[in-house]
C-alpha cells in the first residue's frame, strides 16, 4: 500500500484483508491491499471498450482503478478464490462477472472467453507459485487473450517473477511497465505479451 494512501483505505476493508492474510499468507501474498499508485500503474494502457480479466481481485482496489479507465463492469471478469473477498467483490461490483475459482485452474465458463480478452491484470503472488503453476497460468491466460492482448503482473522482487527461459519457451516477452517506489513494499509492474 502506498504510504500516501494509507489513510484512504477503509479501516474495515484493511482489517478484513489482514485477517484473511493471517489465515492463508501464501495464497494472498501481501499484508495490505494495493495502494492507489500501484493500482493506477497496473491499469496503464487500459481503455474504454476493453474487455479485462483481473486475477486475484482481492478487496477491489485494482478493480476500481480498472473501472476508472472507462472499462464497463459488464466487460470485467474478476477471478477470486477467497470466499470472503468474493462476497465483497459481488457487493461492490454487481455488474462484473465474478469467477470464484483458482486462477491456475479456470473452469469452462472462463475458457468460453478464449481469444476475446484485451488485458489480464494479475494481483497474484507469482513469486510463491511453482514453475508448473506459473506455466499453467500463462498458458491459460494467453489462450484467453487476443493476439495483441497484454498481461500485467506486479511483483515486490524487482525482477520479473517468470523466468526468461519459460517466457521464451511460450513465445512471450516481458518488459518493465513501471515502478511504484512508495508502495509498502515498493512494487514493480511487468507487461507480458506475445513475442514478435
Amino acid at each position: 500500500m502506498d504510504s500516501s494512501d494509507a489513510q484512504q483505505i477503509h479501516p474495515a476493508r484493511f482489517r478484513q484483508f489482514f485477517w484473511n492474510w493471517m489465515q492463508d499468507p501464501l495464497a494472498i501474498g501481501a499484508v495490505a491491499p494495493s495502494g492507489r499508485t500501484l493500482a493506477r500503474l497496473m491499469v496503464g494502457g487500459l481503455r474504454p471498450g476493453a474487455r479485462v480479466m483481473e486475477l486475484g481481485a482481492g478487496t477491489g482496489t485494482v478493480t476500481r482503478a480498472i473501472l476508472d479507465t472507462g472499462v464497463k463492469q459488464s466487460d470485467l471478469y474478476l477471478v477470486e478464490r477467497n470466499a470472503t473477498f468474493a462476497r465483497l467483490l459481488r457487493q461492490r461490483f454487481p455488474h462484473a462477472v465474478l469467477l470464484q475459482e483458482d486462477a491456475t485452474a479456470l473452469t469452462e465458463q472462463a475458457r468460453e472467453l478464449a481469444g476475446s480478452i484485451d488485458f489480464i491484470v494479475s494481483g497474484l503472488p507469482l513469486v510463491l507459485f511453482s514453475q508448473t503453476q506459473k506455466r499453467q497460468l500463462l498458458v491459460q491466460s494467453f489462450d484467453l487473450l487476443k493476439s495483441t492482448g497484454m498481461f500485467h503482473q506486479f511483483t515486490y522482487g524487482g525482477r520479473c517473477p517468470i523466468r526468461r527461459s519459460m517466457l521464451e519457451g511460450l513465445g512471450l516477452k516481458a518488459a518493465l511497465h513501471g515502478i511504484a517506489p512508495f508502495n509498502v513494499p515498493p512494487a514493480f509492474v511487468y507487461r507480458i505479451c506475445r513475442g514478435a
